[in-house]
């Protein structure tokens, strides 16, 4: 089940690029060699933080000139795929290998490159409670990652060569599918070399013609939004959840959203967690009959790409009867419209840097 669930992540990010068949097509590829840290954000893993992790990240790249809209709208990015090979210089966390679908967008002139990714790596040694009960970053083999890179980037110095330095950072999660998941994130300096494939044709970036600013009313949004995962506490189980969201939306302009909503909350791991609190912790004073709903209002901001949008959400819990990580949380994920109305959406939901789920959803923009 958790490999299909993030090889529909891949995918589902995969499926927002154009398909332009009439478009020119010109590509490069690049590799960078990175070296770095794996930051302290929890207490719970400065056991695993003894070496400077390393390795490989190789990206082939499709370069856009205009062609749709979007592509001009947002400094003509780039898209394409990465694959990212790391050593975590450390027996406990092992290797990780990792497939992306990334956009590189460009500032200055075209010289400073941000490329942000987000895809599956597969981890040679996550926790096991006899073999390796040290490592509690990592629950799964698989696991859901991004990355992220600012560098400085020059293409087709000299026969289609060109190179790229700057700074990396690559994380890695498993959304509490499965416990335990207190994940890594590592910062890095990568350094690297760019090859252009279509060095000697020249394409010209189109200018966009001058075009309305899109107007629209508020726009009701209804979603039901599930999935899996369970708590923190190794080997409780993983329970189903359901939410259902409710908000209204009003457009900005031709890329932008903000958004005001509430969302309803029934995840059935925080039965399970009440249960064993109230049994295992009397200290705590937790009720068994404690209710395991929440509700939430939010405010957020949609970018509209072309068919598929970034959307990223901040929400404080006003009904909150049993404490699981604090009142407020935050939401980051993509939606692939459907028509006018239908969409589909992948979100992760958290509390700051700590990811409660990975959810599916389904929705209707009216």
């Amino acid at each position: 089940m958790r490999h299909l669930l993030y090889l529909v992540l891949l995918l589902c990010f995969c499926f927002g690029f154009s398909q332009d068949g009439d478009a020119p097509k010109n590509y490069t590829l690049d590799v960078s060699q990175f070296n770095g840290s794996i930051l302290l954000h929890n207490p719970d893993i400065s056991h695993l933080i003894t070496n400077h992790p390393g390795g490989i990240i190789v990206g082939f790249n499709r370069k856009r000139f205009g062609h749709e809209d979007w592509e001009a709208d947002l400094g003509y990015p780039d898209t394409g795929f990465s694959f990212v090979y790391q050593d975590m210089n450390n027996e406990t966390l092992g290797k990780h290998f990792g497939l992306y679908a990334h956009y590189n967008f460009y500032f200055f002139k075209r010289n400073l490159q941000f490329r942000v990714a987000q895809g599956v790596s597969y981890n040679t040694n996550p926790y096991d409670r006899t073999e390796n009960f040290r490592n509690n970053a990592y629950g799964s083999h698989l696991l859901s990652s991004t990355m992220v890179m600012f560098n400085y980037h020059k293409e087709n110095i000299v026969a289609g060569l060109g190179f790229k330095a700057g700074i990396s950072l690559l994380h890695y999660s498993n959304a509490n599918f499965k416990a335990p998941n207190t994940s890594t994130n590592t910062m890095a300096f990568n350094f690297g070399l760019t090859y252009d494939l279509n060095k000697d044709e020249s394409i010209e970036y189109l200018v966009p013609e001058t075009k309305e600013k899109i107007k629209e009313p508020i726009r009701y949004n209804l979603v039901l939004r599930g999935g899996a995962n369970e708590s923190d506490v190794i080997n409780m189980g993983r329970y189903g959840f359901a939410i259902v969201s409710a908000y209204a939306d009003k457009r900005l302009g031709n890329r932008s959203a903000i958004q005001l909503g509430t969302d309803v909350f029934f995840s059935n791991f925080l039965k399970e967690l009440i249960r064993y609190q109230s049994i295992s912790f009397p200290e705590l004073e937790v009720a068994p009959d404690t209710d395991y709903k929440r509700v939430g209002l939010f405010v957020g901001h949609e970018l509209f790409v072309n068919k598929l949008s970034v959307v990223a959400q901040l929400g404080y819990y006003v009904y909150y009867p049993f404490d699981f990580e604090g009142r407020m949380y935050n939401r980051i994920g993509l939606k692939r419209y459907f028509g006018d109305k239908v969409f589909g959406a992948i979100t992760l939901k958290s509390h700051g840097a700590k990811a409660e789920a990975i959810e599916f959803g389904i929705g209707v923009r009216l």
